[in-house]
């Protein structure tokens, strides 16, 4: 493993009937962010929760909390996730007309601005908007649900990404979310991964594995 390479659970996977507990205990069992997936029912097949949740676990970690908006229209939201406490804020460029209207309202409601390309989702959807982005999501799942099997084509994307960043001198973040597992997160870091989204494999065996399933994925 890398010495940058983080990790991110994925709360998609934790008890929710105990969520502020869990997001005490994975951030104690070395989380670098928390991930937290947010699903309208409408532009993904799921429903899960609104700012009211991210303003209710906040005070439950002090690390980056990492918002995924799976939602349609995205703009009218941003705001309030910005005030819930979302450090980064990742939209999808399909779910709104005008993509770097949205990236500039993350910005300007003071989170950091990142970008979730789908797997049929070419790069070159976010080519003029590359140098404005603070992070670029690799789904390596169709988004919706947790616990599906990595995508192995996506694995040419975040190469791709990561040369096209690291040519043009940017500083931007290449996270990939979807079948993290020990095994595939070693292709996602000799790729070029710098954030590994893991729901699954974070969370399983309850709060006494959480330590060792964080250190699997790290490779140790």
């Amino acid at each position: 493993m890398t010495a940058t390479l983080r990790l991110a659970p994925s709360i998609l996977s934790a008890d929710f009937a105990r969520l502020g507990e869990e997001v005490r205990d994975i951030d104690a069992a070395g989380a670098d962010w928390i991930h937290i997936d947010v699903m309208d029912g409408h532009y993904v097949p799921n429903l899960t929760i609104g700012p009211g949740v991210v303003k209710a676990l906040r005070p439950h970690s002090e690390k980056p909390f990492d918002v995924h908006l799976m939602i349609t229209p995205v703009d009218p939201f941003i705001e309030a996730f910005a005030k819930a406490g979302a450090d980064y804020i990742t939209a999808h460029p399909e779910a709104g007309p005008h993509f770097h209207r949205t990236v500039q309202a993350i910005k300007s409601a003071g989170a950091k601005a990142g970008a979730a390309l789908n797997p049929s989702t070419d790069p070159s959807a976010i080519d003029y908007v590359l140098d404005e982005l603070d992070l670029v999501l690799v789904m390596s799942v169709n988004p919706g649900f947790g616990g599906q099997s990595f995508i192995t084509s996506q694995l040419r994307k975040i190469e791709y990404l990561k040369t096209l960043i690291t040519k043009r001198g940017l500083d931007t973040i290449v996270e990939v979310d979807g079948g993290v597992t020990p095994q595939t997160a070693r292709d996602c870091e000799r790729a070029g991964a710098d954030v590994l989204v893991a729901g699954t494999a974070a969370f399983t065996g309850g709060r006494d594995c959480y330590a060792d399933n964080l250190k699997a994925l790290r490779g140790g």
